[in-house]
């Protein structure tokens, strides 16, 4: 524990009391014994207590390691030494030689000066405490007078001592570390693991006993089954470590990661305290792998490894989870330390990895959620770090917490979903019509039909938060078919007052598959008498850049039907310029973030302009979304540009002010084009 976590040494506390106690106790215990040893007449115990104690000290450097979860210090087999040595020769030889062992074994692994003090205590205290038995049970051997002989009733005041030993040792260290938990809670954690292991090793002490009576020169014999038990530990040990760590980059795998995990969550619920979870995902990691192999591919997962391992705080987990995805535990963090520590993340991969000659820049997604925040159990948590991880790497933005708004699965958005069901069958679901219009002679070109969300209770919810929940859910023709339908009696209610328009509809991919879509345009045309022409139809470039036969008869039947189709949000898809020759579209729309750059920016006018010559070069129209300024639409009419649409034409309006703008605009000379007034941008 660190001294910022740790209880104050003098502050009341059982952390205070326990540590105190067996520091005073246990050194008052060892200057006795310095005492009683260096006046005593060695003699008697001789060779046998010589040896021992060589043992002794040399095998408290090996520990008897437990495995992952238990203290890496281990049970020591030197305990079987120090019982020995109190069996034949009392506390005082015991205590002196423990104390100097604890010393070694403590210094040598580096240990703070107040857990070295509190360990030879701890340590004295419990051999004193087993002393205490063997004088109840009237043995009470010295250097001088060493335990003369031992038999068979003799196991039952040892066996004492070994338990006695063992509780006493038990409760001084968990008095030390019930400041993390209840008293109670530590000294049974693990209780039955730790019992049988210390036991494991006295047991041996018996032995001890008759070797050194009997013959002492044969004592290091002993180390042959304690080294035995050792090497079994170790050989355990390294398979448990193999189990919880990933072969190539050593890192804990996601069997340790849940683990660490379950144990960070009790910590937190216990303490009340927060800490975070990261997921990240390697960019573009597969093409190293496709290019150039997978043993380059090994090579740039065990840097990035290390990197990860060396930009995260002491007491931080990271976890390769398969893959070129990994994981980072960030203890006891809020979410303004969890996203610094994955800034440190991103900064530590700025410079580029050299193998074999080249070099490569290593980017990386890291989505964050934070305990308890954003989950109290496990998989809520991993869930919830991977969707901000693919919100990171879908807005290109490098770190993202967890957003509920974000995750199409959370309870609030399946909520909403059920919600957008019912939308389906009530008058919560409506159209706003925005105009298109020419740039050459600010005539109209038709209108695009927005679907809105008018929820009861949650007001209005916008199209980006609900249109891609039907998507995902299946609901989407259902939608789909409710706009058209909708817009198709508008079309209708303005024919009827003297208008005719073209209105057109957003259609998604899910829309275009099968005949549905057909059937429902045909179909909807012919019952109420209404051109085909009058109906366009928008799909994004990005549905069209999957090419498939089924949406290439989808487009071929509208072609034929006489609906003409807008290809929306051009440039922001993957079309190639054989693709886009072969589509029977008649409109390409420029996806407003390129109008968005046309002004303030050096590329920006460039950009578009070359849409707008790929387009004429295809013999498409091209027209510009999102236009809100005049310095916006006099450059686009500059630069070729055949239409728009946007805030500075009109707003989206309902159906009644959208039919009296369309009124006005068709009554009035076509030559200019006059911004949206005061009342229009309130509609």
């Amino acid at each position: 524990m660190s001294a910022t976590n740790r209880p104050s040494f003098w502050r009341p506390s059982a952390f205070a009391f326990f540590l105190q106690l067996a520091i005073v106790l246990g050194w008052i215990l060892l200057a006795s014994a310095v005492v009683v040893v260096f006046t005593s007449n060695l003699r008697a115990a001789g060779t046998p207590l010589l040896m021992t104690a060589v043992l002794l000290v040399a095998l408290e450097l090996l520990p008897l390691v437990q495995g992952r979860g238990h203290d890496p210090q281990g049970v020591v087999m030197s305990t079987a030494f120090v019982a020995g040595m109190l069996f034949l020769w009392g506390i005082w030889p015991a205590v002196l030689v423990v104390s100097i062992a604890a010393l070694v074994s403590d210094i040598n692994v580096g240990k703070a000066p107040w857990k070295i003090l509190f360990n030879v205590g701890q340590y004295n205290v419990s051999v004193a405490a087993g002393w205490l038995v063997m004088m109840a049970a009237g043995k009470t051997p010295s250097l001088e007078h060493p335990l003369s002989h031992f038999t068979g009733r003799d196991l039952l005041w040892m066996i004492a001592v070994w338990v006695v030993y063992f509780l006493t040792n038990d409760v001084l260290v968990s008095g030390v570390l019930a400041w993390t938990d209840s008293f109670a809670a530590v000294f049974l954690d693990d209780f039955w693991h730790y019992s049988a292991m210390t036991f494991s090793v006295l047991a041996l002490s018996p032995l001890v006993v008759v070797m050194a009576q009997q013959a002492s020169v044969l004592l290091p014999l002993l180390l042959v089954p304690l080294l035995l038990v050792y090497r079994t530990a170790q050989v355990s040990l390294d398979q448990e470590h193999q189990a919880g760590h990933d072969p190539l980059t050593d890192l804990p795998n996601r069997k340790n990661l849940l683990s660490t995990l379950d144990d960070a969550l009790t910590k937190a619920r216990r303490e009340r305290s927060s800490f975070g979870l990261m997921l990240i995902d390697l960019d573009h990691f597969k093409e190293v792998n496709d290019t150039l192999g997978h043993h380059v591919g090994d090579q740039v997962l065990i840097h990035f490894a290390e990197r990860l391992a060396g930009a995260v705080r002491d007491g931080d987990l990271v976890a390769r989870l398969g893959g070129d995805e990994f994981a980072i535990i960030v203890d006891d963090a809020d979410a303004e330390t969890a996203y610094e520590v994955a800034e440190r993340v991103r900064g530590a991969m700025t410079d580029p990895i050299s193998l074999e000659g080249l070099l490569f820049d290593i980017e990386a997604s890291i989505g964050i959620a934070i305990h308890p925040e954003h989950g109290d159990r496990a998989d809520d948590l991993l869930r919830r770090a991977d969707v901000a991880m693919y919100d990171a790497k879908a807005n290109r933005s490098g770190i993202a917490n967890y957003t509920p708004a974000r995750d199409r699965n959370s309870p609030d958005r399946l909520g909403l979903l059920g919600e957008l069901r019912q939308g389906l069958t009530d008058d919560s679901l409506t159209l706003v019509y925005q105009p298109k219009l020419s740039m050459l002679d600010g005539s109209l070109l038709g209108v695009e039909a927005l679907i809105r969300w008018n929820h009861p209770v949650r007001g209005a919810v916008a199209p980006d938060e609900f249109i891609p929940l039907a998507e995902r859910s299946g609901i989407m023709p259902q939608l789909t078919e409710r706009v058209i339908t909708v817009a198709l009696d508008q079309l209708v209610a303005w024919r009827e007052s003297g208008l005719i328009v073209q209105v057109a509809v957003n259609v998604s991919v899910t829309d275009l598959a099968g005949t549905r879509l057909i059937d429902l345009v045909r179909s909807g045309l012919q019952a109420r008498s209404l051109p085909a022409a009058q109906l366009q139809l928008e799909i994004t470039e990005r549905v069209v850049a999957q090419e498939t036969a089924e949406l290439n008869e989808a487009l071929a039947a509208f072609s034929a039907m006489g609906v003409t189709v807008s290809l929306d949000d051009f440039g922001t898809g993957y079309s190639s310029l054989l693709r886009l020759q072969s589509l029977p579209v008649d409109e390409i729309k420029i996806d407003r973030a390129f109008v968005a750059g046309l002004v303030g920016t050096d590329g920006g006018p460039g950009i578009v302009q070359a849409v707008i010559e790929l387009a004429h070069a295809l013999g498409l129209p091209a027209i510009a979304e999102g236009v809100e300024t005049e310095q916006e639409w006099n450059t686009l009419r500059a630069l070729g540009c055949d239409g728009g649409q946007g805030w500075f034409v009109a707003r989206p309006m309902t159906p009644d002010v959208a039919g009296a703008w369309l009124h006005e605009r068709l009554a009035s000379p076509r030559s200019t084009v006059s911004p949206i007034t005061k009342n229009q941008r309130a509609s």
